[in-house]
């Protein structure tokens, strides 16, 4: 453990934070501009994807990282304590790495979350934000998938997702406010870099292959740039009570095509002057065409939230990695891959 308690005597503003998974993709890069906004953060993460990853600010002195498990009572207890706030992270993430091992992904996803929330309340939080999916939703024909949709899981993940959102709303009280984001899918660079989600994975293979294929393509998907879901937890740190408490919103940037993902990765990757050439493109049938939506208009109205950064920026960001040498062996490393890790290391 390193890193001391912040100075009290700090701006008003200044909170004491727990985010859980601040070791993982969100958390990478969450937790530097928290510390620049001049919050304390406690981080709690196993640190599956290496002990690096926040590198940056090992030595700040508003850091204080506890490598630990968040099915331990008393791991728990020790990271939230003295904390005000909660950003939970923290979950065997998406549906592959979930549906690995069923019994370990309810442990971590589902069953551990009450009693953090009841240790927080305990320790004296103030504010709890909670990191559901938009998968909730299931497949919906709205145009709009808005937040007051009933919720519709296909997957055991998505399920236990949506019921982590009833626990939280039983525990809610007064001076306990809770929020509820519903992220789209996150894309750019971070320090602990996910190449397992579809941005990401085309941006991958059109660098490293050069070539790219596409399953279907009119299958919509939404997307947010990592910047831009990290500046929505800033937002949410800083909005009064009354904005957040006990409401959920969606956290999106465009619902694009499969196919226009692909196309945009293959422009900005040809158009690079350092990689150069030509991208191929296969299409190839799919039986799997679902499609995702989200609308964050809600977000935009109560909140003020509006996305900053384009899919686009985040190709252009991860390309920048690729060519500066901050991303290898990224056809190779486990590192980069959720599932992969978790087969590597046999988490129990």
């Amino acid at each position: 453990m390193t890193g001391i308690r912040k100075d009290h005597t700090m701006a008003s503003k200044t909170r004491d934070i727990l985010v859980t998974g601040g070791a993982g993709y969100v958390g990478s890069a969450l937790a530097p501009r928290l510390l620049e906004q001049g919050h304390t953060v406690t981080i709690l993460d196993l640190y599956l994807f290496g002990h690096d990853v926040l590198d940056g600010v090992a030595h700040h002195p508003r850091l204080i990282q506890i490598k630990g498990d968040l099915r331990h009572p008393e791991v728990v207890e020790k990271a939230v304590a003295g904390c005000d706030t909660v950003i939970h992270l923290a979950c065997i993430s998406n549906d592959p790495s979930f549906e690995l091992d069923p019994v370990l992904g309810k442990s971590i996803n589902y069953d551990a979350f009450r009693p953090l929330v009841r240790a927080s309340k305990r320790a004296g939080v103030e504010r709890f934000i909670y990191a559901s999916s938009s998968s909730v939703y299931g497949i919906k024909s709205e145009p709009e998938v808005t937040e007051d949709l009933p919720l519709e899981p296909l997957t055991d993940y998505s399920k236990f997702k949506a019921l982590c959102e009833d626990v939280l709303a039983e525990e809610r009280e007064p001076g306990f406010a809770t929020m509820v984001v519903r992220p789209a899918t996150v894309c750019g660079y971070a320090p602990r870099q996910r190449l397992d989600v579809i941005v990401n994975i085309l941006t991958n293979h059109a660098v490293t292959n050069r070539r790219i294929k596409v399953f279907g393509g009119d299958q919509l998907r939404p997307n947010i740039h990592i910047d831009d879901m990290v500046s929505f937890y800033e937002l949410a740190l800083d909005l009064p009570d009354a904005q957040i408490d006990g409401k959920i919103f969606n956290a999106g940037y465009d619902n694009a095509p499969v196919r226009d993902l692909a196309e945009t990765v293959k422009r900005v990757v040809e158009q690079d002057n350092e990689l150069g050439g030509t991208i191929e493109m296969d299409v190839v049938p799919t039986d799997d065409n679902r499609s995702y939506h989200v609308s964050s208009t809600k977000a935009a109205e109560e909140l003020g939230f509006t996305p900053k950064k384009t899919i686009e920026d985040a190709i252009r960001d991860l390309v920048a990695a690729f060519k500066d040498g901050r991303l290898t062996d990224t056809m190779d490393d486990n590192r980069y891959y959720n599932i992969k890790t978790m087969q590597a290391l046999e988490l129990k």
